[in-house]
């Protein structure tokens, strides 16, 4: 508590009716955690445990179910994990480019002999990226609204117009926003947004960006979905 000043005359000071109650549990005037032999946890032969813990979702079952929804859509699906994270714009630049390597197949058949995917391709990876905001900072967005416009600017650099990229967060909110993420393809930043989205990322101000662009919807405003297992990213391949 006091190391990261929530005592008392600290910078961040709890309520005193917290601090009063974790005073209580370090003098043992209140229950602290139950242990391994606390009746609650109590089992015999004729009788289950009294309570039971059951894990019903996970980012590893939203990448799974992504996988096979877009195998049904006719896409070959490849999973690229579970535990991505790093700053949302270098991510962005790694999935785009490997995006890049899969559709060079169309064109040279030498990018066969050792392909990370087939097309139609689908990668899909789950996770947490993150981004590092400096001083002061008034942009508005999320780290999945940023990696969707890192990599729609990164497509375009690359000349991509055969991809497509979503970018959610699982709960329905990116950062502090009304938006789950951002849907971009190669021609989400042209000739006339460019500057426009490159001071957006500068800024990290991809929502303004995404919520001004004229004639697109490459935000994706689900709404709260009650649940939270990280984020979900999807890369498509044609």
């Amino acid at each position: 508590v006091e190391e990261y000043g929530l005592n008392a005359g600290g910078n961040h000071e709890l309520p005193q009716a917290v601090l009063d109650m974790l005073q209580m549990g370090k003098e043992g005037k209140l229950d602290d955690t139950p242990k391994s032999s606390h009746p609650a946890f109590s089992a015999s032969d004729e009788t289950k445990s009294l309570s039971e813990n059951i894990l019903v979702g996970n980012n590893y079952a939203a990448v799974m179910a992504a996988a096979e929804e877009a195998e049904k859509m006719g896409y070959n699906p490849v999973v690229l994990g579970t535990r991505i994270d790093g700053e949302a714009s270098c991510v962005a630049g790694s999935y785009v480019a490997m995006a890049e390597m899969i559709s060079r197949q169309r064109d040279d058949v030498d990018n066969d002999k050792y392909p990370i995917g087939t097309i139609p391709a689908a990668l899909i990876a789950g996770g947490e990226t993150i981004v590092t905001l400096p001083p002061k900072c008034k942009g508005k967005g999320g780290r999945n609204q940023e990696l969707a416009l890192s990599a729609a600017l990164k497509m375009r650099e690359m000349g991509l117009r055969d991809v497509v990229l979503a970018s959610v967060g699982t709960d329905g909110t990116d950062g502090p926003t009304d938006a789950a993420g951002a849907i971009v393809y190669g021609g989400s930043v042209d000739d006339e947004t460019i500057d426009g989205a490159k001071e957006a990322l500068k800024n990290h101000d991809a929502y303004t960006f995404f919520d001004a662009a004229k004639g697109t919807q490459s935000l994706v405003k689900t709404g709260p979905t009650g649940t939270n297992v990280a984020d979900v990213c999807v890369t498509l391949v044609k």
